[in-house]
């Protein structure tokens, strides 16, 4: 399971970056959404929330693993950090999703979910631990 979501982290980063980057361009741009991004931005959101419930059964899991009184660094990474990081981030692409839903100016849809997947990106690179990282290399069995 954690190397499903390991795996499914890239996806989940990839299609965020890319949801983020077209529409970046098209609210710089002023230029109407057409139907490939909008469904860039759909896949992105659907993929954050099959890796938050990946997450959240891994951590359902070894829920016990992670408060005990002898929990390493990396545990309390994964509670703290990375949990709470990776809920939030999820929560605002959501939110950003919502709301260019709910608006009826092209440009305005395109800036929020620019804004609000640039924000969710920068919080999973934040949150993740990177094999190359002290936290990532004490985690590192069973993952890419």
């Amino acid at each position: 399971m954690i190397f499903v979501h390991s795996i499914l982290r890239y996806a989940v980063l990839f299609a965020v970056l890319i949801a983020f980057l077209v529409n970046l361009r098209g609210w710089l741009m002023s230029r109407p959404i057409i139907v490939w991004e909008r469904s860039a931005t759909i896949i992105a959101m659907v993929l954050c929330h099959v890796q938050l419930v990946v997450g959240l059964a891994l951590y359902g899991m070894n829920a016990k693993a992670f408060h005990d009184d002898d929990a390493g660094a990396w545990q309390k990474f994964i509670l703290h950090a990375h949990i709470g990081s990776m809920v939030l981030a999820i929560a605002l692409i959501t939110a950003g999703r919502m709301m260019s839903k709910r608006s009826n100016d092209e440009r305005r849809k395109q800036m929020l979910i620019a804004l609000t997947y640039g924000a969710g990106i920068l919080l999973m690179l934040y949150a993740t631990p990177w094999p190359v990282t002290e936290i990532g290399r004490l985690f590192a069995k069973g993952w890419l």
